[in-house]
């Protein structure tokens, strides 16, 4: 299911280059592309040697939202098969069900995830960039909170991912409206990182940045920063120190610190 959806190349020091490929329809979500990226964030996560993930969509859009087109008659055709909206209440995929998962998953994955967005983000295409770590965006992305229009609300792990990101009235607003607005209000509302004219060779920049660094340390930090939404100021203090405990004086961190020194690029022991 994943190749015909989604396809995952490894580059050097464990970047992987994962992109949504229905270019026909704007990357748009059918039931297959839900399975496919669904089993594109397990395969991640089983990949050995992983350090980063860049997420994009080919041809002229990010994601273009739920593909209404044909979802009901796939639906139909192949209940309990990949059945998107028939068991909404089921926990399928821990605590997600699969919907929310092709967005929540990426925050489950160990290792920061990059996303490039550039055409458009609608819906659920939009829920699916919020759950990247970090999200570079080109100005003229068209992006929208659009399933109102189509009198439903946001499920796709949309409003644990949004929250502290933007303020709580501007998203009452678009959710309320489905309103459209381009990257450069979603850069100054919260929702993305940067805008860049160049969303992918800026990821993949980044992407190679982040895979220098120690993994153990990339990874405890994404714990913390998973943690900081629902943990007591307490509770965060006894991950930092514990986080800490795991990486240092390790040989990687001694790495880390020797390439520092010395100048040069560190080689870390997976």
């Amino acid at each position: 299911m994943m190749k015909d959806r989604v396809s995952i190349t490894m580059l050097e020091d464990g970047v992987a280059d994962v992109r949504l490929i229905r270019t026909d329809k704007m990357n748009a979500l059918d039931p297959a592309m839900f399975a496919g990226i669904a089993e594109a964030i397990n395969t991640l996560k089983a990949t050995k040697g992983l350090r980063v993930v860049v997420l994009s969509g080919e041809g002229r859009a990010f994601c273009a939202g739920l593909d209404l087109s044909n979802f009901a008659a796939s639906e139909d055709k192949k209940p309990g098969q990949g059945n998107v909206t028939s068991n909404l209440g089921d926990r399928s995929h821990g605590i997600a069900n699969l919907a929310q998962y092709v967005a929540w998953g990426w925050r489950e994955l160990p290792v920061p995830v990059i996303a490039a967005a550039h055409g458009v983000a609608f819906g659920g295409g939009f829920q699916i960039l919020s759950g990247a770590d970090i999200r570079i965006i080109h100005p003229e992305t068209r992006c929208a909170i659009m399933e109102m229009k189509w009198g439903l609300v946001p499920d796709m792990a949309g409003f644990p991912l949004w929250r502290g990101n933007v303020r709580d009235d501007v998203l009452r607003e678009l959710t309320y409206t489905n309103r459209e607005f381009k990257g450069t209000e979603a850069h100054a509302l919260g929702f993305a990182t940067k805008v860049s004219e160049t969303p992918l060779e800026d990821a993949l920049w980044l992407a190679k940045l982040m895979a220098s660094k120690n993994p153990a340390a990339m990874q405890g930090a994404k714990r913390l920063l998973n943690a900081m939404a629902d943990s007591t100021d307490a509770e965060l203090l006894q991950m930092e120190s514990d986080e800490q405990k795991k990486v240092i004086r390790t040989p990687n961190q001694m790495e880390a610190v020797m390439a520092e020194m010395q100048k040069r690029k560190p080689v870390f022991s997976e």
